[in-house]
């Protein structure tokens, strides 16, 4: 499309693999060996090891990272000079919190950089897009004219992007599921069937609408039922990192940060951080009462209680 500049510049993390630096195997081989090895990407995606350079003069600002990196990244983005008018997107899958209460990392992005932030968040597991298996996606805007822009660049044939003007409800669906996620998993560490996985699943969801409608006025109940709702939440119940990890806690008894690194090459695990953020925030409310399931997973996650305890209350 001709309002879109064709070259797309990847800030990338430079790290070392097999003697050669990442940024340089990405623009050779157009191929992310370590963290998506089986994908090929677009030779106009160009890996830049250099975040300054990256968003200098940049309109959109995509961000996907986990968010206990923002605050480290977000002055060298601001002294960059990124265009007048620059949007922001994120598909950052996690919240914050001050001694206020929640904070969506949407905001962090605003405050820090001041600018529009629209939120992109679906069931869409990382490899599977990459092999441009059909899926569905929602962007939550809240400048309309943005949000048209950024369906027009994401949306194709086999990745169908629906909008709505909702960012908080679409960003707390995609932080909130990967805690439900990790009781998915000790579902499957505990060797539970389906009849059990789906009681997770179902009150996991009345649990992030009672959390949205909690802490935030203003979210819509259709949001649920779109992709980033009810869909993202299946889907991370019955794929992705945080149900896998869940599982081998169950199964392994080790402690997080071994299973991290043993499962994820590199990649961070979200949902335990969520769950932490979470609790936090139900405890300086007293909503702890409100939320059984999202207690019980960080009890069984970070206070030692047995994960055969998940269903007992």
């Amino acid at each position: 499309m001709d309002e879109f500049e064709t070259r797309v510049d990847m800030w990338t993390f430079e790290e070392m693999v097999d003697g050669q630096k990442l940024t340089e195997i990405i623009n050779t081989t157009h191929v992310n060996v370590k963290y998506l090895p089986d994908a090929t990407l677009p030779e106009n995606v160009v890996a830049v090891p250099d975040l300054s350079e990256a968003a200098k003069d940049a309109a959109i600002l995509i961000f996907v990272l986990p968010h206990q990196f923002l605050p480290r990244i977000m002055p060298s983005i601001k002294d960059a000079g990124i265009a007048p008018g620059c949007m922001g997107l994120s598909l950052i899958k996690g919240i914050d919190f001050d001694e206020k209460g929640v904070v969506l990392i949407s905001d962090v992005i605003r405050a820090g950089l001041g600018i529009d932030v629209s939120v992109l968040m679906g069931a869409n597991v990382a490899n599977e897009v990459a092999k441009d298996e059909f899926c569905e996606a929602t962007i939550g805007f809240k400048v309309p004219e943005n949000g048209a822009t950024l369906q027009k660049l994401f949306n194709t044939g086999c990745f169908r992007v629906r909008t709505v003007e909702d960012t908080v409800g679409v960003e707390l669906c995609g932080a909130l599921k990967n805690i439900v996620a990790l009781g998915a998993g000790f579902c499957d560490g505990l060797g539970f069937g389906g009849n059990t996985k789906a009681a997770i699943i179902r009150i996991g969801l009345l649990e992030m609408q009672k959390f949205c409608a909690k802490y935030y006025e203003g979210v819509k109940t259709a949001t649920f039922f779109e992709s980033c709702g009810v869909a993202d939440l299946i889907t991370t119940c019955y794929g992705g990192r945080n149900r896998k990890c869940a599982e081998a806690f169950a199964k392994t008894g080790d402690d997080w940060e071994k299973i991290e690194k043993d499962l994820l090459n590199g990649q961070k695990l979200q949902g335990t951080l969520t769950a932490k953020e979470v609790y936090e925030v139900m405890k300086r409310t007293d909503g702890i009462a409100d939320f059984p399931l999202f207690h019980m997973i960080y009890k069984i996650s970070f206070e030692g209680v047995p994960v055969a305890k998940l269903v007992e209350h």
